[in-house]
């Protein structure tokens, strides 16, 4: 496109100014620092912002001088480079638009001194010339917006890379985990919470959104994924309740996802994921749920003996659980309230909206498939042991088989 020579007039206006390219960049940075104000905070360098002017310029004339074909190397150049700096595109094609019309107005200021007949030569090939500027203006901004991109996924595979060194376990106190924060932006010590995220269609994120809420809070995240889930460290401000952090996956769930506890040092990563993915599994398949597991004695040594637990479970509640679904729900909500009132069979009955009568015919009921009487501190240690296995771990309450250990 335009590789035809212009006018001759017009190709020896820019000839000239040509000879002045020295002063014309001098003046166009002036008015750009004067401008723009990340140029004025230098966040460009006086320096690279004269050489990239001058090689813009230089191809310009050059192309309006010999017709050839018009170098975008410049504008690549450009765009690539303050996307880089972190210099706003906006900003940069402002740049670009003083820099066309200072050369523009030096332009028809040499054709004013030459006479009618450049004036007039210059004018007929105005739209060419302001074609140009949009070409210009085209390059800058595909620069600009690939290296934004390429930027972009480095930044996330350096950060996923990271996620997975915490996760991996480097040893505690390693100076490692605090090279780590400082390259995510965290803090080595303050409030973190894991969260690990099923993938419920494969190339969607399975927490939509979730990053721009996090933003939105003040609190930093960072992401790996992996083969069905999606996990992911987050930062919390300190000294706040990480409520509203929940109430942000719970908004961005679309599938099934488990948080760890609330824990205050990232080289406590890899014991935050357990938690985590053990949370996710506590889930029923299918489901579009957020759980989250307390950190307490008992819930890290179900965790640590799973498949014990179970079998320990269904010795001390096998008969219940095999009940009807309303009989079991019934039974174990009444030995929860009860369990919570102390033995009061009247507390629980006011917890449960039901007689003092109605509850103790229940635990009667409910005793018939224990051990002993719960009258005996040990048959309720199990009861209560088996209670909380199950609150933590609901998805026992489906098996209705296990297989006994040797």
């Amino acid at each position: 496109m335009y590789e035809t020579p212009l006018n001759p007039i017009v190709s020896g206006l820019a000839k000239t100014l040509t000879t002045r390219l020295d002063a014309l960049v001098a003046a166009l940075a002036d008015v750009i620092v004067g401008e723009i104000e990340n140029y004025a905070a230098e966040e460009v360098k006086p320096d690279d912002l004269k050489t990239q002017l001058r090689h813009n310029i230089s191809c310009l004339l050059a192309h309006l001088a010999d017709g050839g074909p018009l170098d975008l190397s410049g504008p690549i150049e450009t765009g690539r480079l303050r996307a880089l700096q972190g210099v706003p595109l906006p900003e940069v094609l402002r740049a670009y638009r003083l820099g066309y019309t200072c050369v523009w107005d030096q332009l028809l200021a040499e054709a004013s001194r030459v006479g009618a007949d450049a004036q007039a030569a210059l004018l007929e090939s105005a739209t060419r010339i302001w074609e140009m500027s949009d070409r210009h203006a085209t390059a800058v901004t595909t620069a600009y917006r690939d290296a934004v991109a390429e930027r972009l996924v480095e930044t996330d595979r350096r950060r996923s890379a990271l996620v997975a060194a915490l996760v991996d376990g480097p040893p505690p106190g390693s100076d490692t985990v605090w090279e780590i924060a400082r390259m995510l932006g965290f803090p080595h010590q303050g409030t973190f919470l894991l969260v690990v995220a099923e993938t419920v269609t494969s190339g969607d994120p399975p927490m939509p959104g979730l990053d721009a809420k996090c933003r939105a809070i003040d609190v930093g995240s960072a992401w790996r994924a992996q083969p069905g889930f999606e996990l992911g460290v987050l930062s919390c401000p300190r000294r706040r309740s990480v409520e509203p952090v929940l109430d942000a996956v719970r908004a961005a769930a679309t599938g099934r996802v488990g948080v760890s506890p609330v824990y205050d040092r990232l080289d406590q990563t890899s014991r935050a994921l357990r938690y985590a993915h053990v949370a996710l599994e506590s889930l029923p398949p299918g489901a579009t749920a957020v759980r989250q597991l307390d950190d307490t004695p008992l819930t890290e040594l179900v965790m640590n003996n799973l498949e014990t637990t179970q079998r320990a479970v269904h010795r001390i509640l096998g008969g219940v659980l095999s009940l009807p679904d309303d009989d079991r729900t019934t039974l174990l909500a009444t030995a929860r309230a009860w369990l919570e009132a102390h033995g009061s069979a009247a507390d629980a009955g006011r917890a449960l909206y039901c007689h003092a009568n109605t509850v103790r015919y229940r635990m009667h009921r409910l005793e018939e498939f224990l051990r002993g009487p719960l009258d005996d501190p040990k048959i309720i240690a199990e009861l209560s042991m088996a209670l909380d296995a199950l609150g933590t771990f609901p998805t026992m309450l489906e098996l209705r088989h296990v297989p006994h250990g040797g």
